[in-house]
């Protein structure tokens, strides 16, 4: 299959793994590249911008094809090396960057200067337009049925992908909800050039978290999933647990005056504990609604090449015939 974001990235398959903490690694990234799509190693996840030259080293031993990187731009008390990770991702001849968080203005001259394509990540078809404005090649429009982070409009992709197909000119990729040959079909439908995934590669073979986390996908219903952070404007979609119902209820009882110091112990820090150690109690992690739709745990390619064939069958047989009589 061939779109706009085939040939930007260079990639067999319109499918973009996205950056996700403590799980973006270069097992992960690899077994995506290998079976045509994009994989993608979260910057941030790796300690220091030497630790993420290692993770590219160790992705290009278990790849020949392009992977890209994650760069999350975000508030922090204690600012990463943002230079020190594009060095590495420069010297690291990496030459897709996935952008998320705030603004990569600042950053996009020396990414552009050595030839690397930037997607950025979006919540909001203004967003989008800002992206395409400052000189994005492409970017990644979010729904709010995604896992993670998807902003504050609570507008689902029926709606905000046709409004991002009325309104861009650089080629975006749908994300959130997709999971399957469907969700290709259908973003294509509506304007998309692709997707991203990302709760569904969590429920794969090389994904290298611990396998309660899988399992807990798989068990998962669309119904499972709940929005915390709203009153902090920094709404996070995660899978709900004993610490999320724990978080809920402090918002709840706290109203306007709560503040992040009053839910730290359900947010910061836990990602290790869960996706290392399978503690599926220990805090909020990511998850999308699209948990509803997974229901087993294929090798990268299997689920790729299931994707692909599955997307291609409802385009050329089911639609064909509709129009066929």
């Amino acid at each position: 299959m061939k779109t706009r974001i085939t040939e930007l990235f260079g990639i067999e398959h319109p499918i973009i793994q996205g950056g996700m903490h403590h799980v973006g690694y270069a097992e992960l990234a690899a077994a995506v590249a290998n079976a045509g799509g994009l994989g993608i190693i979260t910057a941030l996840t790796q300690p220091s911008p030497e630790a993420l030259a290692e993770e590219i080293r160790r992705c290009r031993e278990m790849t020949d094809k392009p992977f890209g990187v994650n760069l999350t731009f975000l508030p922090s008390v204690k600012q990463p090396d943002y230079p020190g990770y594009i060095e590495a991702i420069i010297r690291g001849g990496v030459k897709a960057v996935e952008t998320a968080g705030n603004n990569p203005q600042k950053w996009l001259p020396i990414l552009k200067e050595n030839g690397i394509k930037v997607i950025h990540k979006c919540t909001a078809v203004r967003h989008a337009l800002k992206a395409e404005a400052i000189g994005c090649d492409a970017v990644s429009v979010d729904g709010f049925e995604c896992g993670g982070h998807p902003g504050e409009d609570d507008v689902p992709n029926f709606i905000l992908l046709p409004r991002a197909a009325e309104e861009l000119k650089i080629p975006f990729v749908a994300s959130g909800g997709m999971a399957d040959g469907r969700s290709l079909a259908a973003a294509l439908a509506l304007g998309a050039e692709g997707m991203n995934m990302g709760t569904r590669f969590i429920a794969t073979q090389e994904a290298p978290v611990h396998e309660n986390v899988k399992q807990a996908i798989v068990a998962a219903s669309e119904l499972d999933t709940r929005l915390v952070m709203r009153p902090l404007r920094n709404t996070e979609r995660v899978m709900n647990n004993a610490a999320v119902e724990r978080l809920l209820e402090k918002e709840k009882r706290l109203g306007a005056s709560i503040k992040f110091e009053d839910i730290v112990e359900e947010v910061a820090g836990v990602y290790p504990r869960i996706m290392k150690t399978g503690e599926m109690d220990a805090g909020a992690w990511s998850c999308g609604m699209v948990a509803g739709l997974i229901h087993d745990i294929p090798t990268v390619q299997q689920l790729i090449d299931r994707i692909m064939a599955e997307a291609e069958g409802i385009i050329r047989e089911r639609l064909t015939k509709m129009l066929n009589g």
